[in-house]
């Protein structure tokens, strides 16, 4: 580890943990992210966010903060609203752009209104009909709350037996839920860093999607970078990612996540303002395939903060 040499930071906190339900997942990437920042010579540490977050930072004099906490209150513009009434600059997108790209709903009706394409979609909640759904998206769908990442409460419906627990799975989470048409084809991400696209990544996973063991636990789960598209498709494909990102008022960095059919056409699927950076992540995945080291990729976010 360097000696702290990085001083145009000042004194960095790296927010992670916190008490959504991708707690474990926010410490493994605020922990990859506080390694690489310390190799770096930044003054960087480590906390754990509680409902002292407010107080630790006030006392811990921060300069700025990397945030890394995923889920509920740490991505959906709760802790930034935080950070802005602090007056502290922090990594990601801001209070809106942050609140809406973690509800699926409201993004994708922003999508919509700006002509991207997106799977048709119903919201449902407990009294709504399963019979209903099918009638009105077929199977297979996918079911999914909508404001959780990491997978969380998704499941895929192949029969109309299957509908009713996948509702039931998904409305543990919120008290209206996310039907959409199942895309047959392959899925691809797409990592926005500063304002750049980078190589596109084809997952490949064994799963049923690319579900919460195919993304942090299997060891099956196979990442295509470069993607095997032609250069004209990949870059039609970043492009609609770019669009889709700007289109919620994201900056800094993120992922969008898009599905491409037999005949080409591609869906977007969800968009993430913070990704994981997990040995698992794709993020650095694509990062790497540009020539940009997990190192330098954080400090390439960090200097995000500073504009």
């Amino acid at each position: 580890m360097s000696e702290l040499t990085n001083n145009k930071y000042g004194k960095v906190a790296v927010l992670m943990g916190g008490l959504s339900a991708e707690r474990e997942i926010s410490l493994q990437s605020g922990s990859a992210v506080l390694k690489a920042l310390l190799s770096r010579g930044v003054d960087a540490h480590k906390i754990d966010v509680g409902e002292d977050i407010i107080q630790q930072l006030i006392t811990g004099k921060f300069d700025r903060v990397f945030n890394m906490l995923h889920g509920r209150n740490g991505e959906d513009g709760v802790i930034q609203g935080a950070l802005e009434l602090l007056g502290l600059p922090y990594t990601g997108s801001g209070v809106l752009a942050s609140a809406v790209g973690m509800d699926k709903l409201k993004t994708k009706e922003i999508w919509l209104a700006n002509e991207l394409p997106t799977p048709q979609f119903v919201v449902i909640n407990h009294q709504t009909s399963p019979e209903n759904v099918v009638k009105k998206l077929g199977l297979p769908l996918i079911v999914k709350p909508f404001n959780e990442g990491s997978s969380i409460g998704m499941s895929k419906v192949s029969v109309l037996s299957e509908m009713k627990p996948a509702m039931d799975l998904a409305l543990q989470y919120d008290d209206d839920v996310l039907a959409e048409r199942w895309i047959e084809g392959d899925e691809y991400t797409a990592a926005i860093v500063a304002g750049e696209s980078l190589p596109l990544i084809r997952l490949e996973t064994n799963n049923i999607f690319y579900d919460f063991d195919a993304k942090y636990v299997s060891d099956s789960t196979q990442y295509h970078c470069p993607c095997g598209l032609s250069e004209a498709d990949e870059d039609k494909f970043k492009q609609l990612a770019k669009n889709a990102f700007d289109a919620i008022g994201a900056s800094g960095w993120g992922r969008v996540d898009m599905m491409v059919d037999a005949s080409g056409n591609a869906f977007l699927i969800e968009i993430n303002t913070l990704p994981g950076m997990t040995s698992h992540s794709l993020v650095p995945m694509a990062a790497k395939q540009a020539g940009n080291s997990f190192e330098s990729l954080v400090l390439q976010i960090l200097d995000t903060s500073m504009v």
